[in-house]
C-alpha cells in the first residue's frame, strides 16, 4: 500500500501537464478571435489594439474600478457587458444593433421634422371677454325662436278680438213686381238686414282664443327656458374647451422643454437615443393635442354664437368660473321639474283650452235671430185715381233657425275627446319629465363625486409623483421615461377633472332649465284645428 508522500509525488507531473496544456489553447484561441471594429466592445471578439486602449490597460485597477461604478450609476443608461464565453456571429450581430439604439443621439441630429404647432387664437385673446349674461342678452334680443315663440302670442289676441266681433249689417236693394212699358208699377226700396247671437256665444267664442293666448305665452317661457338652457350649455362647453387649450399649451411648453433638455443630457453622455425619441414623440402628440384643442374651441364658439342668434359675432375669450359649480338637491330639483316646468304649465293650460272649447260647442246649438227691416215705394195705381200710385210703405221680419237636426252633437263630442286628450298629454308630460329628470340627478351627482376626487385626491397625488420622480431624474437616479409617463398622467387627470367639472355643469343646467333644450326648433303652438266647424247657424256662426 502506497504512502499518501508517494501519491502526491505522482500527482504533481499530471497537475503540471494539465496547467500547460490550458494555457496553450487559450493562447490558441485568442491569435484565432476577430478583432472587434473600432469604438466597439462584441462578444466574441478581441478589441483592435489601439494607443487609447493600450493606455486603458495600463490603467491602475482602482481607477478602472471607479470607472465601471459610475457606468453603472449614470441614469437612464443601458449597458450590455459581454459574457465571458465566446458568442455566436448571430448573438454577435444582435448585440450591435442594440448598442446602436443606445448610443446617445447627436444634440443636433432629430428624427423627423420639428414643425411648431399653429397658433389658431393669437387673434383672439387680443379681444375683450365675453361672459354668460353677454351671450343671454344677445340671445333674448337676436335668437328668431323667441321672436316666433311671441308671434304666436300675438296672433291668438287678435284671434280672440276677432272672434268677439259683432256680425256686420246687411245693406240691400229690394224690388218686387216690378213692370216695364207704359203700364209701369211694382215696389222697390231699401233694406237692412241684421243678425243677433244670442246664447253668450260670442264671448265664449273670444275666451277660446284669449286661452290659447295665455297658453302662448307659456310657450315664450317655455322657448326662453330652451335658448337660455342651450346657450348656458355651449357657454359652459366652449369655457372647458378654452381651459383644455390652456392645458394643452402648458402641457405643450413642458414637452419642449423636455426635448431641448433631454438633447443637452445626450451631448454629456446621460441620454440615449430611446429617450430622446421619446421626448420627441411626446413633444409631436402635445403639438397635436394643443391643435385639436384650439379647433375644439372655435367649433364650440361658434355654436354659441349661433344659439346667441349673432352667428357672425367674432371669436372672444369667455370669462367665467368653471371649477364654481352649482350646489344643487339633486332629489329636489326633480321634483321641481315635475311641478314646476313650463311644460307642465303649459299641459295643464291645453286642458283649460279644451275646456273652453266644449262650453262653446254646447252653446252654438242655440239659434241667432235673423232680423230684416225695410222700406219701398209702391208704384202701383189706385183704383179710380189712375194717375197717382199707392206710395211708400214698409216691411220687417224676423226668423230662427230651428236645431231639429243639426245640433252640434258631433263637436260637442269632439270637444270632450279633445278634453281628454289634453288631460292625457298632461300626464305624458309629468312621466316624461321624471323619465329625463331622475337621470340626470344622478348623474349631476356622479359628476360631482367625480370632479370632487379629481381636484382632492387623483391631481394632488399625480403632482407629488411627478414631482418626485422629477427630482429623482435629475438626480441621476430614474429614468427619463418614467418622468414622461408621470407626466402625462397628471395632465390627463386635469383634463379629465376639466371633462367631469363640464359634466357637474351640462346635468345642473339641464335641471334648471326643466331638461328643457332646442334653443334654435321651431316652437309649437297650441292653435289645434277648431270644433265649431259646420254649424246649424251658418250667419253669425264661427267657421
Amino acid at each position: 500500500m502506497r504512502s499518501p508522500v508517494m501519491t502526491m509525488k505522482l500527482y504533481i507531473p499530471f497537475a503540471m501537464i494539465a496547467l500547460f496544456g490550458s494555457i496553450s489553447i487559450a493562447q490558441g484561441q485568442e491569435h484565432n478571435a476577430m478583432p472587434c471594429m473600432e469604438g466597439m466592445d462584441m462578444p466574441g471578439c478581441t478589441p483592435a489594439k489601439t494607443p487609447s486602449n493600450t493606455q486603458s490597460k495600463q490603467q491602475p485597477q482602482g481607477a478602472a474600478q471607479h470607472e465601471e461604478h459610475q457606468e453603472h450609476s449614470m441614469p437612464g443608461m443601458q449597458h450590455q457587458h459581454p459574457p465571458a464565453q465566446t458568442s455566436s456571429p448571430q448573438s454577435g450581430q444582435s448585440s450591435h444593433a442594440t448598442m446602436t439604439l443606445q448610443e446617445p443621439e447627436n444634440p443636433e441630429h432629430k428624427t423627423g421634422s420639428s414643425l411648431p404647432a399653429p397658433e389658431l387664437l393669437k387673434e383672439v385673446a387680443a379681444r375683450p371677454p365675453m361672459n354668460l349674461d353677454d351671450f343671454i342678452k344677445l340671445a333674448d334680443a337676436n335668437n328668431p325662436t323667441i321672436k316666433e315663440a311671441g308671434a304666436f302670442v300675438r296672433r291668438s289676441q287678435e284671434k280672440a278680438r276677432q272672434a268677439g266681433l259683432y256680425p256686420n249689417p246687411t245693406v240691400g236693394y229690394q224690388g218686387e213686381q216690378i213692370r216695364g212699358g207704359s203700364y209701369g208699377g211694382g215696389e222697390q226700396g231699401a233694406f237692412v238686414q241684421q243678425t243677433i247671437v244670442l246664447g253668450g256665444k260670442l264671448g265664449l267664442r273670444r275666451d277660446i282664443h284669449a286661452q290659447e293666448s295665455r297658453s302662448e305665452q307659456i310657450g315664450v317661457q317655455e322657448q326662453t327656458y330652451r335658448v337660455h338652457a342651450d346657450i348656458q350649455q355651449a357657454f359652459f362647453d366652449a369655457l372647458t374647451a378654452q381651459e383644455t387649450v390652456r392645458l394643452r399649451q402648458q402641457l405643450l411648453g413642458i414637452a419642449l422643454d423636455a426635448v431641448e433638455t433631454v438633447h443637452q443630457l445626450a451631448n454629456v453622455g446621460q441620454a440615449d437615443a430611446p429617450d430622446i425619441l421619446q421626448t420627441e414623440v411626446e413633444s409631436e402628440q402635445a403639438k397635436v393635442d394643443y391643435t385639436v384643442a384650439q379647433r375644439h374651441y372655435l367649433e364650440t364658439f361658434r355654436v354659441l354664437s349661433a344659439l346667441a342668434g349673432k352667428g357672425e359675432l367674432p371669436v372672444s375669450p369667455l370669462q367665467g368660473e368653471l371649477e364654481k359649480t352649482p350646489d344643487l338637491n339633486a332629489e329636489q330639483m326633480t321634483e321641481s321639474v315635475v311641478s314646476e316646468s313650463p311644460t307642465v304649465k303649459r299641459a295643464q293650460q291645453e286642458i283649460v283650452v279644451a275646456q273652453a272649447r266644449l262650453k262653446d260647442a254646447k252653446r252654438e246649438a242655440i239659434p241667432d235671430l235673423q232680423l230684416k227691416a225695410g222700406e219701398q215705394y209702391n208704384f202701383e195705381r189706385i183704383d179710380g185715381s189712375p194717375n197717382k200710385a199707392t206710395g211708400p210703405q214698409s216691411f220687417a221680419s224676423a226668423g230662427v233657425n230651428i236645431p231639429l237636426w243639426n245640433r252640434n252633437q258631433g263637436n260637442v263630442q269632439a270637444a270632450k275627446a279633445d278634453i281628454e286628450r289634453a288631460e292625457q298629454s298632461l300626464r305624458r308630460e309629468q312621466l316624461s319629465l321624471r323619465q329625463h329628470s331622475a337621470p340626470l340627478a344622478q348623474s349631476y351627482e356622479s359628476a360631482r363625486f367625480e370632479a370632487d376626487r379629481y381636484k382632492t385626491q387623483l391631481i394632488p397625488r399625480a403632482e407629488r409623483a411627478y414631482q418626485l420622480y422629477l427630482n429623482k431624474y435629475q438626480n441621476m437616479a430614474q429614468a427619463y421615461p418614467q418622468v414622461l409617463v408621470s407626466q402625462r398622467t397628471l395632465f390627463q387627470l386635469r383634463v379629465s377633472y376639466v371633462k367631469a367639472l363640464r359634466e357637474v355643469w351640462r346635468n345642473a343646467i339641464a335641471l334648471q332649465n326643466y331638461t328643457l333644450s332646442g334653443g334654435l326648433q321651431a316652437p309649437v303652438s297650441s292653435d289645434t284645428p277648431s270644433t265649431t266647424i259646420n254649424l246649424p247657424n251658418a250667419t253669425g256662426a264661427q267657421e
